[in-house]
Parts: structure tokens; C-alpha cells; sequence
């Protein structure tokens, strides 16, 4: 039997049961591929995180999905942290991880858990008939050129006209594939737009956001921290956000409420980093047996 500690974590919320789910698989990150995805798709959640030793940071983190091992996810980022704090094994308020995307560095302020994205990578735009066939609205919906944008991990950024666009929106798989395609996925893998409107969904946030997932993984991520950064830096260089700093919100119509407070690094035209930061409440802890999984 082999028996790993792990805490079940609320990111982006400071409540159970808000914001996203994240198990952190505490000295994991030595599991086989396929015993990393299978615990995945047993908890449910979109992804899951395995920890270890590293000789680069202060630790070593991997991150999956059902399907496949991800360089980087931002709910699972602040989730990790926030379990390592718990278990007091963070020392001071500065920390590093070694990623699939490189060397992230995260600082505690306060409650919040603020991680230092990497430099924005403005990738491939994508037409725009293709984006709304691939989420099932009109392509008068979508105000802006939908783009490719990475922060460790890729998204299609699409900023849809209003809140009702928004929640209409429904993911159309085999018109996802178009999608992907440019993106130069393939197989089982999709590339799924990230959905923003330019309002929060309280009085408190500037933006309101949606991500829509194909199988295995869940229908709808609560919230996606990676993302976040990805459309924070869209929106700064298209000039569609005027704030240096703002709110971003997620998962209010799914009643996971999730924040974010998103700060840019640089100039609009030469970001250097996304800062995204946000809370996360341990939910359960405990020991998982995990034996490897035979492909």
C-alpha cells in the first residue's frame, strides 16, 4: 500500500464550498502518469496537484487533469499553498515552485496567496465564427478578436457583449475541435475559449468569466486562475481594461463564488508578469491510498 497525506482545498474563496476545488496529493509527484489521472477523475475535480522535492525551488509541484499532465494551473497553485500553510510548512511569506511552465514565485499577504504568473505570450487569433459555433451563440456576441494567450497555459480569450451572452453560452465539442486545431492540439485534448464580459457579477468585481470544459473533465471549471492571468493580460493589451488592478469573478451562476485580485507587471505593451491572488479555505485533510495504475 502507499499512503500519501492530502488536503481537499476551496481556491480563489475563503468559505467551503466556494470558489474551486483542488486536491493536493502532498509527496506525489513521483506517481505515474496514469495513478495521477486516475485519482483525478476519482475526486471529480478538474485537476489535482502532486508535490515533491525539488533542486531549482522550494518544491516541486505537477499538475493533472482526467486526461493529461498540464504545465500550470492557477486555482491549483493557490490551493497547494494555501495546504502547505496549514501544515505550517511554509516558512516566512515568500515561496517558490518549480512548474511544467517554469519557476513560479508566490508571496503571502495577509490571507491571500499572491503567485507571480509568467510573462504573457499573445498567441494565434482565432475567427471569430469559429469561437461562437464552438460555444453556441451568434458572432454579434463577441466584442473583441478572440486570441490565443498563455501565462503558463494556453487560452482562447473571447470577450462576450453582456451577461446574457454569457450564460447562454454552451459548449459545442465537435465545433471545439476547429478551435483546438489552431492551437495545435490534438487527439482527446481541447483548447476551451475562456468566456468574458466586462462586468462583474457583483458590485465588487470588473469582470465576470466562464470556462466551459469537454469530457472527461467536469462541465464547467469554477474558477480558473491560469485563465484569469491569460484574459487579464488580453484585456490590458487590447486597451480594454483601464485599472492597473481589479477584480476579476467566477463560478457566481454554478453558486461557487470565486475571486481574484489580478495586478499587471510592466506596461500594457511589454507586461513583463500577471500577478493573480487569492485566498483558499482547506476543506478536509487526510491519507489517500494510491496504487499505481496499470495503463
Amino acid at each position: 500500500m502507499s499512503w500519501f497525506d492530502f488536503d481537499w482545498v476551496d481556491a480563489f474563496t475563503d468559505r467551503a464550498f466556494g470558489g474551486n476545488g483542488c486536491a493536493v496529493v502532498h509527496g506525489g509527484a513521483a506517481l505515474s502518469d496514469n495513478t495521477s489521472m486516475a485519482f483525478v477523475q476519482e475526486t471529480s475535480l478538474v485537476e489535482c496537484t502532486f508535490t515533491g522535492p525539488s533542486e531549482v525551488a522550494d518544491i516541486r509541484v505537477r499538475y493533472f487533469l482526467a486526461s493529461r499532465e498540464i504545465p500550470f494551473a492557477g486555482h491549483p497553485t493557490i490551493a497547494t499553498v494555501a495546504a502547505m500553510r496549514s501544515r505550517g510548512l511554509i516558512q516566512g511569506n515568500t515561496l517558490t515552485l518549480e512548474t511544467g511552465a517554469g519557476v513560479v514565485s508566490i508571496r503571502l499577504i495577509g490571507d491571500e496567496i499572491e503567485m507571480i504568473q509568467v510573462a504573457p505570450q499573445f498567441g494565434a487569433y482565432v475567427p471569430a465564427d469559429l469561437v461562437a459555433a464552438a460555444i453556441g451563440l451568434s458572432q454579434d456576441d463577441i466584442i473583441s478578436p478572440p486570441q490565443f494567450v498563455s501565462t503558463g497555459l494556453p487560452f482562447c480569450v473571447a470577450v462576450l457583449h453582456d451577461h446574457d451572452a454569457l450564460r447562454a453560452a454552451k459548449l459545442n465539442v465537435e465545433a471545439l475541435r476547429d478551435v483546438s486545431e489552431m492551437a495545435g492540439f490534438s487527439g482527446s485534448d481541447m483548447a476551451e475559449p475562456f468566456l468574458v464580459t466586462l462586468k462583474g457579477a457583483t458590485d465588487a468585481g470588473d469582470t465576470f468569466s466562464r470556462l466551459l470544459l469537454a469530457p472527461p473533465s467536469p462541465p464547467e471549471d469554477p474558477f480558473t486562475g491560469s485563465a484569469t492571468g491569460a484574459m487579464a493580460a488580453y484585456l490590458w493589451k487590447h486597451g480594454l481594461m483601464a485599472k492597473d488592478r481589479f477584480t476579476a469573478e467566477q463560478g457566481y451562476d454554478m453558486g461557487r463564488p470565486g475571486q481574484a485580485t489580478v495586478t499587471r507587471v510592466g506596461p500594457s505593451d511589454a507586461m513583463t508578469g500577471i500577478k493573480v491572488a487569492g485566498r483558499g479555505h482547506v476543506l478536509m485533510r487526510g491519507q489517500v491510498n494510491l496504487p499505481e495504475v496499470s495503463v
